[in-house]
């Protein structure tokens, strides 16, 4: 792999330099967004006069987990809800980390996008004035791209298939530069192979570069090293509240994989094995299969190429029956009263809205996790909910219309529950062997060696962990680079 700490290129480094310098615009570390207490007083009170979904380039420092619940300041902890037995069916404690506290777009996809371009700025490997940023995606990272873009004053271009919700289109058409720079691909969550096709056409002219969080490490090391501490503090807090609590498992739909790297941090420090997720309709992982679904966020049908697959665990399949179906119990009267009868406190109940239709498959792959391994109470499991409900209001009125065409009322929010969450079996759940996780690795050569051109040996060498464990340090390499980057514009 190329190094990617190395200084490519001096004078299209000067250049940002100036930009940045012109716009006084400073750049947060990796180590700043992992602790933000590290990011200083004066900022952060710098910060509550600024609006979280403003293109101001303060909000660059509160890409982390830590906004509060205003989104003005800075909490103790990343927010999260814990999913008690009344809800989910199973012993374990099932923690979910809420995403839609993130500046801008209200989903941590603009973190790896911050990250995949800030280890080009400081590396002279993007000149903000001259190169457009290509963010492909299906949603939020493109979303995230545009907003990373506009706020240090660049050219970003979203790239997304058509067939994806109407508020992820609506926030696009408010934030770009103009209406070409939303690049529309065919079909829908499972066609990524179409975006990367858009995305080399659009390369061809050497002012396009693309991001493509699939295959970019920084996407892994921004979840590594940001994610997976964030996660690892919340579970240190609820862990305090029951002493002998253990992480048994991390559990995230792999999407570019990125979050993914998460598991690796809490592997590493708690044990916690990592449970990696996908669509039963596209069952990559599982079955070598293929298809389509409606789990927007988990773009699927190839192994991203930073995907540690011989460091996960767990492979599960979730059905986009149950994520529809649980989407519209979760926001619909009906289906609050049958979970309130059914012992679940106001307080999580309020929490439901911060659940986007790939954060309810991570619940339901917890759930099956749970029963599958056969864990208990004392043994916890955590996932994330990226984005919240208020990013799918368009496919609330699908689901209601596909599923429940007579209307949404007691008896369907009772079978809906009972079908997809009480009946959540261990059926399409696959504790990985040896030979299994080489299975998942090989499929990923036909992606990125015979369609991608990557060097055989460059991928050969990711099946090592110290393939992985060397990337680490890139980060404080970064770091040091941004410092000196952010000295050099003048805003250390």
């Amino acid at each position: 792999m190329n190094e990617a700490t190395l200084m490519a290129d001096q004078a299209t480094y000067d250049r940002a330099v100036q930009h940045f310098g012109q716009r006084r615009i400073a750049l947060p570390t990796f180590a700043e967004l992992a602790e933000p207490q590290r990011i200083g007083a004066a900022r952060i009170e710098d910060l509550r006069a600024v609006d979280a979904d403003a293109a101001d380039g303060l909000n660059l420092f509160r890409v982390h987990w830590y906004n509060d619940v205003a989104r003005s300041g800075v909490a103790q902890l990343p927010a999260h809800v814990v999913l008690p037995e009344a809800l989910t069916g199973v012993a374990s404690p099932i923690i979910v980390v809420l995403g839609d506290r993130f500046p801008m777009i209200h989903a941590h996809k603009v973190l790896p996008a911050y990250a995949c371009l800030v280890s080009r700025l400081v590396t002279g490997r993007f000149d903000p004035a001259h190169h457009r940023a290509l963010w492909p995606s299906t949603g939020n990272y493109c979303r995230g791209g545009v907003a990373i873009s506009r706020t240090v004053g660049c050219h970003g271009v979203a790239i997304l298939p058509a067939g994806m919700s109407d508020e992820r289109f609506d926030w696009l058409e408010k934030w770009v530069a103009s209406p070409d720079d939303i690049v529309r691909t065919p079909g829908t969550e499972s066609n990524v192979r179409e975006i990367y096709e858009a995305c080399e056409r659009l390369a061809q002219d050497p002012a396009n570069v693309v991001l493509n969080q699939f295959s970019e490490f920084a996407n892994y090391l921004a979840h590594y090293s940001v994610t997976g501490r964030a996660f690892e503090h919340v579970f240190g807090a609820v862990q305090a509240n029951k002493p002998g609590l253990k992480l048994a498992a991390f559990v995230s739909a792999s999407g570019s994989a990125g979050t993914l790297a998460a598991g690796d941090w809490l592997k590493e420090k708690l044990g916690t094995q990592i449970v990696a997720v996908e669509a039963l309709e596209c069952p990559t992982m599982l079955y070598n299969g293929f298809g389509e679904h409606n789990i927007q966020g988990i773009g699927d049908k190839h192994i991203p190429l930073i995907h540690n697959v011989t460091n996960t665990d767990v492979a599960v399949a979730v059905s986009d029956h149950a994520t529809d179906q649980l989407f519209v119990l979760f926001n619909d009267p009906a289906g609050l009263a049958l979970l309130r009868s059914s012992g679940v406190s106001d307080e999580v109940l309020a929490a439901l809205p911060h659940f986007g239709l790939s954060s309810i498959c991570n619940i339901v792959a917890a759930i099956k996790t749970a029963k599958t391994l056969g864990l208990g109470a004392s043994q916890a499991l955590i996932t994330v909910a990226t984005d919240g409900a208020d990013l799918y209001t368009s496919e609330l009125a699908k689901a209601k219309t596909k599923y429940f065409g007579a209307g949404f009322g007691a008896a369907q929010a009772t079978q809906t529950y009972a079908t997809h969450i009480q009946q959540a079996d261990t059926q399409d759940v696959l504790p990985l062997t040896e030979v299994e996780r080489r299975r998942i690795f090989n499929l990923g050569y036909f992606t990125w060696v015979e369609q991608r051109g990557i060097q055989l040996a460059d991928f050969e060498v990711r099946r090592d962990q110290s393939f992985w464990r060397g990337l680490h340090a890139w980060l404080p390499a970064w770091d040091a680079q941004i410092t000196a980057f952010n000295k050099a514009t003048g805003m250390l």
